[in-house]
């Protein structure tokens, strides 16, 4: 294993949560102009720039290839939005789970791809890419990495919360008001005021409405884009008078002194507004789509995405892309459908650099790794 790379196995689970343990500063890699070091040392097969499902499940693949893979990753932890964002949010449509808290899915996929000793680089970020010769070089903020595929699975790229536009808002942003939902039992008894229409806005208000005092959901339409049997069930949670939904409301102020009490809401159709006593605010309007880097580096996108061929190739050679930063038609943002395209990618990449290879690992219960006898 290269310096600077954290072995997956060394993977530490702290509170239920997947982290890793704490080593000294290494030197990664080799200065970046020393490119003979880089090639001759840390050359990989394949390296993932994404360390979330999709990323992950692409290790665990290649894997079964018998391929050297290396992990890249902007966050300090693997996981991608699963840890940073919801870990404590439970998911519902991963094939085989009726129902899995995003932490301990995260938790799931690390251990399957840890099963193959990937390397892994934490807290990194890629900058720019180049070839020489038939390898991909990565030009990252420590060190440059050689590789002779690349595997693009970022997720929607740099994922910043898109903010309310209201006095107060950035005042009590991590003071009350906040943009994720880290541990739930910090809302137990409280007054909790949601703002959005997707799926996180819903889901939380229905996870929420049991230990909180009071959940009060307000959306600027009367329409929600969450799924629609959320949607449903929070309708029945209203109803039976478990929680409260305000259409066509929206923030126009954020107050408190030392804390944050109250909020002033407004119905965008009649002007009317009321104030409401809170004692926590969260606010699920979306993330800004940025690319980062990744959109500097020649790949043709479509919007802030990256278009790629039925095989997640793009239009540099060597290159694939897989997950929710993809497009090409009949594309869905769906963790099940980026394991299908992580797979896709890694034969892909196989194939581009021996195409006499296989077109696919085969089945699973037919490799001696996996043998229980």
């Amino acid at each position: 294993m290269s310096e600077g790379c954290t072995d997956i196995r060394e993977t530490t689970f702290f509170a239920g949560r997947p982290g890793f343990a704490t080593e000294p500063e290494k030197k990664a890699a080799g200065p970046l102009g020393d490119r003979k070091h880089v090639m001759e040392q840390d050359v990989r097969d394949l390296t993932i720039i994404g360390g979330g499902p999709t990323g992950l499940y692409a290790a665990f693949y290649a894997g079964m290839r018998e391929r050297s893979v290396r992990i890249i990753d902007s966050l300090p932890e693997l996981g991608g939005q699963l840890t940073a964002l919801y870990p404590e949010k439970y998911i519902f449509d991963v094939g085989g789970f009726p129902s899995v808290l995003a932490k301990d899915l995260a938790d799931a996929l690390i251990r399957q791809a840890a099963q193959f000793s990937p390397d892994v680089v934490l807290d990194e970020e890629i900058r720019s890419l180049s070839r020489e010769g038939d390898l991909v070089l990565l030009e990252g903020k420590r060190a440059t990495y050689a590789t002779r595929t690349l595997i693009i699975a970022g997720g929607k790229g740099a994922f910043e919360p898109i903010k309310l536009k209201c006095p107060g808002y950035d005042e009590f942003l991590g003071r009350g008001v906040a943009t994720a939902v880290r541990d739930p039992s910090e809302y137990r008894g409280k007054r909790v005021l949601l703002v959005g229409g997707g799926d996180s806005a819903v889901d939380w208000a229905m996870a929420l409405k049991d230990q909180a005092k009071e959940i009060h959901l307000i959306h600027r339409r009367d329409g929600f884009r969450a799924h629609e049997k959320s949607v449903a069930d929070l309708r029945a949670a209203a109803e039976n008078g478990e929680l409260t939904i305000r259409p066509f409301h929206e923030v126009r102020e954020i107050r408190g002194e030392d804390k944050l009490e109250s909020a002033v809401i407004f119905h965008n159709r009649s002007g009317e507004e009321e104030e409401v006593e809170v004692d926590a605010i969260l606010t699920f309007l979306g993330f800004k789509p940025d690319l980062g880097p990744v959109g500097e580096w020649g790949l043709e996108q479509v919007g802030n995405r990256i278009v790629v061929d039925r095989l997640m190739g793009t239009n540099l050679a060597g290159v694939f892309a897989a997950g929710d930063m993809v497009d090409y038609e009949g594309k869905l943002d769906l963790i099940a459908t980026g394991f299908a395209e992580a797979a896709i990618a890694v034969n892909s990449a196989v194939q581009f650099v021996n195409p006499d290879a296989r077109k696919s690992a085969g089945h699973s219960t037919n490799l001696k790794i996996f043998r229980t006898n």
